[in-house]
């Protein structure tokens, strides 16, 4: 189970300037990720392993 409150988060190099912000929360090198709306860090979060964010990455980026 991925601790939540542990995570250190870093904004993404992407995200607008408008506070439409993405954030990433990792632990430790090769530890799974998460994702949150840096708008409602108390809100939902998604959970992936590495590969698993990879995929939805370019998947994203296809859109």
């Amino acid at each position: 189970m991925l601790e939540f409150s542990r995570l250190t988060w870093r904004k993404s190099s992407r995200s607008a300037q408008n506070g439409a912000c993405v954030e990433i929360g990792t632990s430790r090198p090769g530890a799974p990720v998460a994702i949150r709306d840096s708008k409602n860090p108390e809100g939902w979060k998604l959970a992936f392993s590495r590969s698993e964010l990879r995929s939805f990455m370019a998947k994203v980026k296809t859109l």
